[in-house]
């Protein structure tokens, strides 16, 4: 007589995203529970969109100047060459539903009538969005583009759960993913000259003392964009990390992720491009007057730009270009952000992820016992985050409560 076993239960092993996931519970963990747990999506996706946005625009124009020779020479024309460009993303975006706000981006094409304040009729007209696109693509496409091997990579792992309790978590492991934008691959001791990606990277002492260490000849580097300013390099009010750190155990993750593959070369750095620091607009200026008056930035203007900065100010109702306020060159520097990577500094990002890891999952648990949700995940206050936030209205923190409309 043959005895039927009882099937056991499946193991669920829950995977975390490192942007989707872990950098959007940093920001808010209530605001990650209705928008990514609850896939409740936001009503003005704006930041979403241009995200989205200045990622597809530098991969289509890497995949134009790797194939087409009539893209091999810099600087391309916005109109004729980089305006295509954006047209096809927009679309790609329009269509998953995402739309730019009017004000920084022209939607409408070549030939068309443009309504209302857009200006003349029938061209497409360069507002702020397209201002950033142009100088990504003049100013670090040319360095960029040669040392490419591959883009939107995929990297996965797996990590045992930190602390775990075998009657209350879920799992004793969990995955963890990412994309990385691009990997290039150099020698970095005869590299090409005149690349100034290459030159930051000489220029930086960590980095050299990496390459100096080993007799590696070829390394690799991960590259992202972030379609955002450079973020302040200090602590919160209350000593908490911020973006900056945030950001930095990203590209170590990704750095530690990436050695798990037996065919890749040792990653010496990463390199994150902050490309609305090539064009700030009105608030990034506002922020980085701030920062400069209380020293909370790694890249401080000096002479010129330092004396713009510091006299400059806000009007709402007419925007200045900021490419008359701050120097070229100082928003180059501002736009570039190199991480010297070291398994020391890899593992301890793992290890700020596993706490955050096991965060979330006993926000999770503590829901799977009944408990409402405003109870199990915590409202944090950042004012960017409060603002283009739908559920500021009935936030349990009070202080994201001051940017909700007034209700008569």
């Amino acid at each position: 007589m043959t005895m039927l076993t009882v099937k056991s239960k499946p193991t669920i092993i829950p995977t975390y995203n490192l942007t989707g996931d872990l950098l959007s519970y940093l920001k808010c963990p209530l605001q990650y529970r209705y928008y990514n747990k609850a896939a409740l999506p936001p009503s003005k996706p704006v930041q979403l969109w241009f995200g989205e946005f200045i990622h597809g625009v530098m991969e289509e124009a890497y995949v134009r100047w790797k194939e087409d020779p009539r893209y091999k020479k810099f600087p391309w024309d916005w109109k004729n060459e980089i305006r295509e460009i954006e047209e096809m993303i927009n679309d790609r975006l329009n269509a998953r539903g995402l739309h730019a706000y009017k004000k920084v981006f022209c939607e409408y094409k070549e030939g068309f009538e443009h309504p209302g304040k857009c200006g003349k009729l029938g061209h497409p007209h360069k507002f702020l969005v397209s201002e950033r696109t142009d100088l990504a693509i003049n100013s670090w496409g040319q360095h960029l583009f040669p040392l490419i091997e591959e883009v939107e990579i995929d990297l996965k792992g797996t990590r045992e759960m930190i602390n775990y309790q075998k009657n209350s978590d879920r799992s004793k492991y969990y995955g963890i993913s990412g994309v990385a934008d691009v990997i290039s691959s150099i020698k970095i001791r005869d590299s090409p000259h005149g690349n100034l990606i290459i030159h930051y990277l000489h220029e930086n002492p960590e980095i050299q003392r990496i390459i100096d260490a080993t007799d590696q000849e070829e390394f690799e580097i991960l590259i992202d964009y972030k379609g955002s300013r450079r973020p302040s390099s200090t602590l919160d009010l209350e000593g908490k990390t911020t973006e900056w750190h945030h950001h930095e155990w990203q590209i170590l993750t990704y750095a530690g992720l990436r050695a798990q593959n037996k065919n890749a070369k040792p990653v010496i750095a990463g390199i994150i491009f902050y490309l609305n620091e090539l064009f700030p607009s009105n608030r990034d200026l506002l922020d980085f007057q701030v920062e400069v008056k209380n020293g909370s930035t790694d890249v401080l203007p000096t002479g010129r730009d330092l004396m713009n900065i510091n006299k400059w100010k806000h009007n709402r109702k007419k925007s200045q270009r900021s490419d008359n306020i701050l120097s070229g060159e100082l928003r180059s520097k501002r736009s570039i952000r190199i991480i010297p990577i070291t398994q020391e500094k890899i593992l301890e990002s793992f290890s700020h992820f596993d706490n955050v890891v096991k965060d979330i999952e006993k926000s999770v648990q503590s829901e799977i016992r009944g408990n409402i949700i405003p109870s199990c995940w915590d409202a944090r206050f950042i004012e960017k985050t409060c603002t283009a936030c739908d559920a500021k209205t009935f936030c349990p923190n009070k202080e994201c409560m001051r940017y909700s409309p007034q209700v008569p």
